[in-house]
């Protein structure tokens, strides 16, 4: 019996700090059977990795999935690149929004949804050091009202 529902297995954090997010949209992966079951131990990390087009397909670089214990033989390069699988209408869109506007693709989070492996990618522009300082000050000062209100109430 398949699990329904989505399960977080892994997000990078770190990408939301670093790019502008324009547009998200759900992929699935091309894995291996121990890959899956390492995934599903949560034994995956997507900080350093991205996304690039290849000859009309997508995927992902860098990803690294730590080899499965008892997969023995069956277990792969732990940092291969995986294609991902995307409609053809959506792929042709990343392929001119990053030629034209100078996107990056980057994936923001790795789930289970119904008892598949999915990745969410994102289409992303690159902060320049200023822009992160501003979101460093604006949540700051966010988090400051909100602590000077709770107080308040006390």
């Amino acid at each position: 019996m398949k699990k329904l529902g989505t399960k977080v297995i892994a997000t990078n954090r770190k990408a939301r700090h670093e790019f502008f997010i324009e547009d998200t949209m759900e992929a699935g992966i091309v894995l291996t059977g121990t890959e899956v079951k390492s995934i599903r131990q949560g034994k995956v990390n997507i900080k350093e990795s991205y996304a690039s087009i290849d000859d009309g397909e997508v995927y992902v670089n860098g990803m690294h999935i730590s080899p499965y214990e008892q997969g023995n033989i069956y277990n792969v390069d732990p940092l291969r690149k995986r294609k991902l699988l995307l409609h053809r209408r959506e792929i042709r869109k990343l392929i001119g929004e990053t030629k034209q506007k100078g996107f990056t693709l980057v994936p923001l989070s790795i789930y289970l949804k119904d008892g598949k492996v999915k990745l969410e990618l994102a289409l992303a522009r690159g902060k320049k050091l200023y822009d992160k300082r501003d979101t460093i000050a604006k949540k700051d000062a966010e988090r400051r009202i909100a602590q000077h209100s709770s107080e308040k109430y006390q």
